[in-house]
C-alpha cells in the first residue's frame, strides 16, 4: 500500500459526540443543553406541590437532599461561572425556577445551592440587571436574609454585595433594603450572635458597601435601635430583643479579632463610616457601655496587638487599613469627649501615645527612599512601598499625626490647669 488506510466508519458513540459538538453544546463549552435541561426538570420535580408536603405539623420539618440530586446541582454551581453557561441559564428562565425553590423548598442544601447559583450568575452584567430589577426576585433573596442556615446566608450576603458592586443596579438593591427594615434586624441579628467568621465577614462587607453607598440608610440604621427580629407576632413582642447597630458590630468585630484580619478590616471600616456623622459619634460614646466597649477594644487592639515594639516596620504594609480606621474612630471619640470636657488623658493611656509614635516611625521607613535610586528604577517595588507613592500609608500617617497633637493639646491644657491650681493653692494659703 502507498498510503495510509482509510479510517474505520464512525461508530454511535462518534456520532453522539458530533452531535453534542455541533448542537448539544452550551457556546463554547464542552456542557451538554440535554443533561442541564435534565438537571434543571429534576429540580423543577422537587418542589412541585405533589413533592412538597404542607401540613402544618411539618412545616419546619427540614428536608435532606438526595446524593445524586446534590452532585447534579452542584455540577450546575461549578459550571454557572462559564459565562455561556450562565446566560444558557438565564435565556432557560431558571433564575426563576431557583426561585421556586427558595419560596417553597425545605431543604437548607438546596437552597444555599440556588442562591449560590445565582450569585455566581449574578457577576455577569447583563444577568445582574435581570435579576436585580425584577421586584419579585429581590423580595425573595432578602427573605433569605431571615433563614436560619450560615451557609444559605453566606451565599446571599455573597449574592447581595456582588449586585451593590454592580454601579448600574447598587441603588436598585439599596432602595429596597431601605424599604424593608427586617434587613436591618437580620443583619444585627447575625452580627451579634453569630460564630461563623466566614458568614460575619461577608455580613461585614455587606454592612461596609451599604454604608459607603448611602449615608441616609447608614443614619435610619443608626437610629433604628427598636428593630426586632422578622417574622415574629405582635404577642411575643416583649421577648424579641432589641439591635443597636454599634454593639452588634462590636460583637462580631471581637468574634472575628483572632481568626481573620481581612474581616476585623472591615469592621473598623465600618465604625469608622458611623464616625463621619455626628449621630453616629453619639451612638459609639454617648451609651457609658457602648462608649467604653469601643475604646477598651480599639486601645487593645492599637496597644496590644498591632504593631508592636518587636514587630519589623514592614508588618505595617499588612496592618495599614486597618489601623488607619481604628485610630481614627479613637480620634473622634477623643475629640466628641473633649467637646463635653470629659476628656483626660490617664497614665492608663500613655501607651496610645507610644503606639501612635512607634506607627509614625514605622511610616517613616515604609516610605524611606532607595539610597540609590538608578538602582531601584530596575527593580520591583519592595514590600514597604519605598519605590511607588503609598495612597493608604499616607492617609495613616495623616490620621496618626493628627490624633497625637489633638492628645498633646489636652495633656497641654491638663499641665496648665495644674500648674493654675497649684499656684491659686499657694495664694490662698
Amino acid at each position: 500500500m502507498d498510503r495510509n488506510p482509510s479510517p474505520p466508519p464512525p461508530s454511535c458513540d462518534q456520532e453522539d459526540e458530533e452531535d453534542l459538538g455541533s448542537g448539544d453544546r452550551i457556546g463554547n463549552t464542552v456542557y451538554s443543553k440535554h443533561w442541564l435541561f435534565g438537571v434543571l426538570s429534576g429540580l423543577i420535580q422537587t418542589v412541585t406541590p405533589e413533592s412538597v408536603t404542607s401540613g402544618p405539623e411539618d412545616e419546619e420539618e427540614q428536608v435532606e437532599l438526595a446524593e445524586e440530586m446534590e452532585n447534579e446541582i452542584c455540577r450546575v454551581w461549578d459550571m454557572s461561572t462559564d459565562e455561556d453557561v450562565a446566560l444558557f441559564l438565564q435565556e432557560f428562565k431558571a433564575p426563576d425556577i431557583f426561585m421556586g425553590v427558595l419560596t417553597r423548598s425545605r431543604c437548607p442544601r438546596l437552597r444555599e445551592i440556588c442562591v449560590g447559583i445565582l450569585g455566581n450568575m449574578a457577576c455577569f452584567r447583563e444577568i445582574c440587571e435581570s435579576v436585580s430589577k425584577c421586584e419579585d426576585h429581590g423580595q425573595v433573596l432578602l427573605q433569605c436574609l431571615c433563614d436560619s442556615d450560615p451557609p444559605t446566608l453566606l451565599e446571599t450576603c455573597r449574592l447581595l454585595l456582588t449586585c451593590l458592586s454592580q454601579t448600574e443596579v447598587a441603588s436598585v438593591w439599596v432602595r429596597r433594603i431601605r424599604e424593608h427594615p427586617s434587613v436591618y434586624a437580620s443583619v444585627c441579628f447575625i452580627m451579634s450572635s453569630s460564630t461563623n467568621v466566614d458568614l460575619l465577614v461577608k455580613v461585614g462587607e455587606v454592612v461596609d458597601k451599604l454604608f459607603d453607598l448611602d449615608e441616609k440608610l447608614m443614619l435610619e440604621w443608626i437610629r433604628n435601635g427598636a428593630a426586632r427580629l422578622p417574622d415574629q407576632s405582635q404577642e411575643d413582642s416583649e421577648e424579641q430583643p432589641v439591635f443597636s447597630i454599634v454593639p452588634c458590630i462590636l460583637e462580631a468585630a471581637k468574634q472575628v479579632r483572632s481568626e481573620n484580619l481581612e474581616g476585623l478590616d472591615v469592621y473598623m471600616h465600618v465604625l469608622q463610616l458611623l464616625t463621619t456623622v455626628d449621630d453616629g459619634v453619639q451612638a459609639i460614646v454617648q451609651c457609658p457601655d457602648t462608649g467604653k466597649d469601643t475604646w477598651s477594644l480599639l486601645f487593645d487592639l492599637v496597644c496590644h496587638e498591632f504593631c508592636q515594639p518587636d514587630d519589623p516596620p514592614v508588618i505595617l504594609q499588612e496592618q495599614k487599613t486597618v489601623l488607619a480606621s481604628v485610630f481614627s474612630v479613637l480620634s473622634a471619640i477623643s475629640a466628641s469627649r473633649a467637646e463635653q470636657e470629659h476628656l483626660k488623658i490617664e497614665e492608663g493611656d500613655l501607651p496610645l501615645i507610644d503606639s501612635l509614635i512607634r506607627v509614625l516611625q514605622n511610616v517613616e521607613h515604609c516610605q524611606k527612599k532607595p539610597e540609590n535610586p538608578s538602582e531601584s528604577d530596575t527593580e520591583e517595588p519592595t514590600i514597604c512601598g519605598s519605590t511607588q507613592d503609598d495612597f493608604h500609608m499616607k492617609i495613616l500617617k495623616d490620621i496618626s499625626c493628627e490624633f497625637l497633637s489633638n492628645i498633646f493639646q489636652v495633656l497641654t491644657k491638663q499641665v496648665e490647669g495644674s500648674i493654675w491650681r497649684d499656684f491659686f493653692q499657694k495664694q490662698q494659703a
